[in-house]
């Protein structure tokens, strides 16, 4: 069983951020001379972590020059991604944020700050951890803190303190204890 696999198992939803973002996924402070240069820092990410091979990286560069800046998602950030491929070894995210702000071509949302890169081997194992992923990007709190991140380490927390306080609490159980004064 892969590692993915054994992560989808353990959490009926799919994986969680936490299991997808290792921390040597996470660059911080880079500098990008262009959008290419930008979405590559991502893309080496994902291939550091092991969850893609450099072909990916080539494949995340193709598809923003044929289909154009969409990936460009919300003001200053970019999800950089292609279509599962063979070059995809397992689901993984990568986060990258740049020193100063590169321009994408998107008339919105640009420049962009933060980029994400997204590696998935099918088409919907990967759809929970989006939706994670933009509730979680959805706070320009969280945003900024990720943007001024010191460290690796300290992304992982700021994602793992996030996904915490998402989690259901379980339902309350009597425990079959009575109280003082308490009748049955």
């Amino acid at each position: 069983m892969s590692d993915a696999t054994a992560a989808a198992a353990a959490c009926p939803g799919g994986p969680r951020l936490t299991q997808l973002l290792p921390i040597d996924a996470i660059r911080l402070g880079e500098t990008a001379a262009d959008w290419r240069a930008a979405v590559r820092l991502a893309g080496d990410a994902l291939v550091a972590s092991g969850a893609t091979t450099p072909d990916y990286t080539d494949q995340m560069v193709a598809t923003v020059e044929q289909l154009g800046p969409y990936i460009v998602i919300a003001p200053g950030i970019a999800l950089a991604h292609s279509r599962p491929s063979p070059a995809v070894l397992r689901a993984g995210i990568s986060l990258v944020t740049l020193l100063e702000p590169v321009a994408f071509g998107h008339r919105e949302n640009d420049p962009v700050r933060l980029v994400i890169g997204l590696a998935a081997v099918d088409e919907e194992g990967h759809i929970t951890a989006l939706s994670t992923l933009a509730e979680f990007l959805s706070d320009e709190t969280r945003q900024e803190r990720l943007i001024r991140a010191a460290d690796a380490s300290e992304v992982v927390q700021l994602v793992r303190a996030f996904e915490d306080s998402q989690a259901v609490d379980p339902p309350s159980v009597g425990t079959g204890v009575q109280s003082k004064g308490e009748t049955s």
